[in-house]
């Protein structure tokens, strides 16, 4: 791959002094970078190819970091990233140590939030540009939302909000991409920019100055003059959700057409008030093997062979296990109805929404609304099944608590990428769904130390009279169980092995650190006993003859201590004056770095190795 023009740029001012066909070689050249860049590390591909031009007429237009650019869903700022002087960190993307798969504020000066939750960029360019009104410091604030999170409902209480405040230089693109609001394609398209136009702005002040001063026979001439107004923009292009706001919206452009979104964003750095620029992208654009994949256009990749676009590993994961018990269980009973927000097929319900097209219910990026639906559809009679990354689940906190749990609702959660996920970051790892599940009356939790098991648990989710939380983590499954599975039993843990000087209680994932941990340790000469606590809420009856039997007893768990599995033992413990026999161990109380899940254990010390090294002290400590 030759990089001629890419290696040349530094930072965005250099971008300013490219001719028309350099943008465009640069285009080319920035795609070939990032496929062969991504298909060693694995990211966000799709979205990326298809912001090129987009992000490069920004950066022209705009003075980054003066004018701060605000990227939602954060995944779509690769391109940003390498204009902004970080090419050289796309070969550790994701990795630990490395590049972070989003907007980084310890990156670059260009980088002013972690947003890869997404819709929030709307919220943060209103407070952005609020304060720079305030300040009277001239400078704009861009707002690129896109990739399905105009879908997210705090983006419109935004919108009400900026609809109302109207600070000036504040400056929405909407990037759509066949995800987000509002049409795609059609005839108006060709009509994109004329609403930008300051001739368009002129001849509407000029006919209102005419009319008013007309004499008038019933309305008022202010009243006369809107009417004839919107009357003239409606024969220009229909009204949309933006003109109803009272926004100022340019009608839809060619989000690859660099002299279009120049002249749109100039024209919308003048109008002094908010103003939505509204972009067509390509998905995938410049990569056939994506542009040709029909459910994600290779949206989210791992690694891949650059020729085909086809994935380099096959691994089953514990998501296609998780999904395939949901279909074993919905094949056999009509009442089962799936639900996820915007993650149909990275939760592994696709093949369930091929074969019940009509019990698998896609909300978009909606997750207040998924829970609160599979609450409406429990009171109902059905049975949902609500398949969210753990990340996400927390967005809809409220409605777990107040729509499904007080109402004590028949609804299971799936909560994936439970605990350290590895290459998303501080954002995604799921490391904080035991604390706040736990907190909830009448919720039952269900961490699964293997595939048989969650199998197993999504059998006793399903049938089971309240609301249940699953949560897995992103791992390969291992063996793939034979369906059907009998339920297990809630509230029953599995000794696994036994012992006398140590007793380690394990959820999940950490069950296998702790079963290496305690060969290490009995090869030291200290003999230690390993529980599966598979439930973290209710725990099992026994714990308190556990405890008395062993003189240290080792909470193992990959979410935060404050709250988590740990917290639950020393509470059920510390009545009968055991507390202090528990040692808690989890994650530390504070935000991860991306990296391989192996990686980050390792480095706050959950690995098997470490784990052992931290008993043998405790041992030695009494």
């Amino acid at each position: 791959m030759t990089s001629e023009l890419l290696n040349q740029i530094k930072e965005p001012a250099d971008l300013r002094a490219l001719g028309r066909d350099e943008l465009e070689q640069l285009a080319s050249e920035i795609r070939e970078f990032m496929i062969e860049k991504i298909s060693r590390t694995g990211g966000h591909l799709s979205p990326n190819l298809g912001i090129v031009e987009l992000t490069l007429a920004l950066h022209r237009v705009f003075d980054s970091p003066t004018d701060r650019i605000y990227w939602d869903v954060g995944h779509q700022a690769y391109v940003h990233k390498i204009v902004t002087g970080r090419q050289d960190g796309f070969d550790t993307l994701r990795s630990f140590g490395g590049m972070a798969g989003y907007p980084s504020r310890t990156e670059s000066e260009h980088d002013f939030v972690e947003n890869s939750h997404a819709s929030v960029a709307l919220s943060y360019g209103l407070g952005n540009a609020i304060a720079n009104a305030a300040e009277g410091n001239g400078r704009y604030t861009i707002a690129v939302i896109g990739d399905g999170a105009l879908t997210g409902g705090v983006a419109y209480e935004a919108l009400n909000h900026i609809a109302v405040s109207k600070p000036p230089n504040l400056i929405i693109v909407v990037n759509d991409n066949g995800r987000s609001y509002a049409p795609t394609v059609g005839g108006l398209a060709a009509l994109a920019h004329l609403r930008f136009d300051p001739r368009y702005e002129h001849a509407k002040k000029l006919m209102g100055r005419i009319l008013r001063s007309l004499p008038i026979v019933g309305d008022t001439a202010d009243e006369l003059a809107f009417r004839v107004k919107e009357g003239f923009k409606q024969l220009v292009e229909p009204a949309t959700f933006f003109d109803v706001l009272g926004l100022k919206y340019s009608g839809t452009l060619d989000g690859h057409d660099f002299e279009a979104l120049e002249e749109a964003f100039e024209h919308a750095k003048d109008m002094g008030e908010p103003a939505i620029v509204h972009v067509i992208t390509e998905k995938g654009r410049g990569y056939e093997p994506a542009i040709n994949d029909e459910v994600e256009k290779l949206h989210g990749v791992g690694t891949f062979d650059v020729e085909s676009g086809k994935p380099t590993s096959s691994e089953l994961k514990m998501t296609n296990i998780a999904a395939g018990a949901v279909l074993h269980e919905a094949r056999k009973n009509e009442d089962i109805i799936a639900i996820s927000a915007a993650m149909i097929s990275p939760t592994g319900l696709s093949e369930m929404a091929d074969e019940f097209p009509d019990r698998v219910i896609d909300t978009g990026i909606t997750e207040q609304h998924a829970v609160a639906l599979a609450a409406g559809l429990a009171m109902s009679g059905k049975r949902p099944v609500v398949a969210l990354y753990s990340t996400f689940m927390q967005r809809a906190f409220d409605e777990l608590m107040m729509d499904v749990a007080l109402h004590n609702l028949p609804v299971t959660f799936l909560l994936d990428r439970a605990g350290v996920t590895g290459p998303d970051g501080p954002s995604h790892h799921g490391a904080f769904d035991l604390s706040f599940l736990r907190m909830i009356p009448g919720m039952t939790i269900g961490a699964p130390s293997d595939a048989y098991e969650l199998c197993a648990m999504v059998a006793a989710g399903i049938r089971h009279d309240g609301p249940m939380a699953i949560r897995f983590p992103k791992n390969g499954a291992g063996s793939v169980p034979s369906l059907p599975v009998d339920p297990i039993e809630i509230g029953v843990w599995e000794e696994i092995d036994s012992g006398s000087q140590v007793l380690m209680l394990a959820t999940g994932r950490m069950v296998e650190h702790a079963q290496k941990a305690a060969s290490t340790l009995g090869q030291k000469g200290v003999s230690a006993g390993v529980v599966n606590a598979r439930w973290v809420k209710p725990m099992d009856e026994r714990l308190l003859d556990w405890v008395r039997s062993y003189p240290l007893v080792v909470t193992l768990e990959d979410n935060v201590v404050s709250g988590g599995f740990g917290a639950g033992v020393l509470e059920a413990v510390s009545p009968h004056g055991l507390a202090d026999r528990i040692r808690v161990l989890g994650l530390p109380d504070s935000f991860l770095p991306p990296g391989s899940a192996a990686d980050v254990l390792k480095s706050v010390g959950l690995d098997a190795e470490s784990i052992a090294a931290t008993v043998l002290e405790f041992v030695a400590g009494g």
